[in-house]
C-alpha cells in the first residue's frame, strides 16, 4: 500500500494517501481508513484535511480509498441491513453524511447482488468451442497469484482510477487471503493453445462461520467474448455441487457489463456503494 499519514481530531480519524489515482488530471490525494463518532466530527476532519491539502497544492480529494483501487475503497450508501461479507468495505453509521457535509459528491457507483444458486444456474451448461475451464489444484499459491496479477493488470488498466501495482504489491495483497480460499472457486479458462483467456476468483463467505452457505464471486476478467459467462456458470455449478445455496456477485460498477451478467443469473441488488470526490481548486 502507498505510504500514508494519519490525521486525527477528537472523535474522528483517517489516513491520507498523497499519491492517489488522479481525478480528471488533477493532483489528487485520497482519504482512507475513515472513522467518525458523529457527522460533525467526520465533517470537521474532512474539512481540515481539505484545507491542509489545498495549502500543499492538491487540487482534488477522493475517498474512501486506501491509496488505490487495489486496496479497500468505496463507501456504503444503501443496504438491506444484512451482515458484511468477506472482503467487503464497511462504513460507519455517520460516514456517508459526513462526506456529504464536507462537500463530497459521487464519482462512481457500485453494487453487490445476491442470488440463489438454483436460480442462477440455467438448465444447460454454458460452453465455448475450444475453451476449457480448470480449477486451481491448491498448489503453488504464489504462482497462481502471479497469473491473476498478469491478467488483472491487463484487464483493468482502462478502468477509472486505475493505478498500476507491481507484482510484489499484488502478492502482498493476496497471499494473506489464500488460506481462506477454496481452490474449486479459483478458475482458469484456456484456449486450444493453452493460453489463458480468462480467470475467476471466488471464495466461501467465511464471515458466515464454520459452515458457510454463501460463495462470493469476487472478480473475473476475460480476453475473449463469452468467457466471463462461461466462468460464472462453472462457478455457480461448482458451488452448488459443493453444497452451497447462495452466491454474492461482489462490488460491480453500475456501468459495467458484469452487472447485466449478474441479472442473467437472477442477481438482485442488496448493497450500494460510492467513491466520492471533492475538488479543491475552486
Amino acid at each position: 500500500m502507498t505510504q500514508a499519514a494519519e490525521c486525527t481530531i477528537a472523535g474522528a480519524s483517517c489516513l491520507i494517501f498523497r499519491n492517489a489515482p488522479s481525478w480528471e488530471g488533477r493532483r489528487t490525494a485520497s482519504v482512507g481508513r475513515f472513522r467518525c463518532d458523529s457527522v460533525a466530527t467526520g465533517r470537521d476532519l474532512l474539512a481540515s484535511v481539505a484545507t491542509d491539502l489545498t495549502a500543499e497544492g492538491y487540487e482534488a480529494l477522493i475517498g474512501p480509498m486506501d491509496g488505490d483501487t487495489w486496496h479497500s475503497y468505496r463507501l456504503v450508501t444503501e443496504t438491506d441491513g444484512s451482515p458484511p461479507f468477506l472482503m467487503e468495505p464497511v462504513s460507519g453509521p455517520y460516514d456517508a453524511e459526513a462526506f456529504a457535509a464536507a462537500g463530497f459528491t459521487t464519482l462512481s457507483g457500485y453494487v453487490s447482488t445476491r442470488t440463489t444458486l438454483d436460480a442462477a444456474i440455467a438448465p444447460e451448461p454454458v460452453s465455448i468451442a475450444g475453451v476449457s475451464v480448470q480449477s486451481w489444484d491448491g498448489s503453488d499459491a504464489a504462482g497462481i497469484i502471479r497469473q491473476l496479477y498478469a491478467m488483472s493488470a491487463a484487464a483493468f488498466r482502462n478502468n477509472a482510477f486505475f493505478k498500476p501495482l507491481d507484482e510484489q504489491g499484488f502478492l502482498d495483497l493476496y497471499e494473506p487471503v489464500m488460506p481462506l480460499v477454496d481452490p474449486r472457486f479459483v478458475l482458469f479458462a484456456r484456449n486450444e493453445a493453452d493460453a489463458l483467456v480468462g480467470f475467476l476468483f471466488g471464495m466461501p463467505d467465511r464471515l458466515e462461520g464454520a459452515a458457510p452457505r454463501t460463495v462470493i464471486l469476487k472478480t473475473y476478467a476475460s480476453a475473449q467474448r463469452g468467457v466471463g459467462h462461461l466462468l460464472a456458470d462453472h462457478f455457480h455449478r461448482s458451488a452448488r455441487e459443493a453444497g452451497y445455496t447462495q452466491a454474492i456477485h461482489a462490488l460491480m460498477h453500475v456501468d459495467n457489463v458484469s452487472l447485466a451478467r449478474s441479472a442473467r443469473h437472477a442477481g438482485t441488488v442488496f448493497r450500494r456503494y460510492a467513491l466520492l470526490g471533492r475538488r479543491l481548486d475552486t
